[in-house]
């Protein structure tokens, strides 16, 4: 069982969401500024080779289309260790975190298709 799966397991049950695991062969969309803080992650439902989670640092969101690039789940360890923990919760589910204060919650608006 890999290290990072009990912590995965903790925060679905602590915040009342279903495991659902992401393939570390799947791609997530990773923002190149990932050491800014806060630390934000949400995700959409998957898609054939992606497991939804996109990625990025700081308070602001770019619409920039080169802003998130795609990279391994499994990858994600060495890139951005601290948003593993949170690989686990399904779509619809996005974090923050900033130093101590770490914030989860249900965005319904992440399960419908963009217009």
């Amino acid at each position: 069982m890999p290290d990072w799966l009990p912590r995965q397991l903790e925060i679905c049950a602590k915040y009342g969401a279903s495991f659902a695991p992401s393939s570390d062969e799947d791609r997530a969309g990773v923002a190149s500024n990932t050491e800014l803080r806060p630390l934000n992650g949400l995700r959409h439902p998957p898609e054939p080779g992606t497991c939804g989670w996109f990625t990025w640092g700081g308070s602001a969101l770019s619409d920039s289309p080169d802003f998130f690039k795609p990279y391994h789940v499994a990858h994600l360890l060495a890139l951005c260790p601290d948003v593993v923990p949170f690989l686990g919760l399904g779509p619809g589910w996005r974090f923050l975190i900033h130093g101590e204060h770490v914030d989860v919650w249900f965005d319904e608006s992440l399960l419908t298709p963009a217009p």
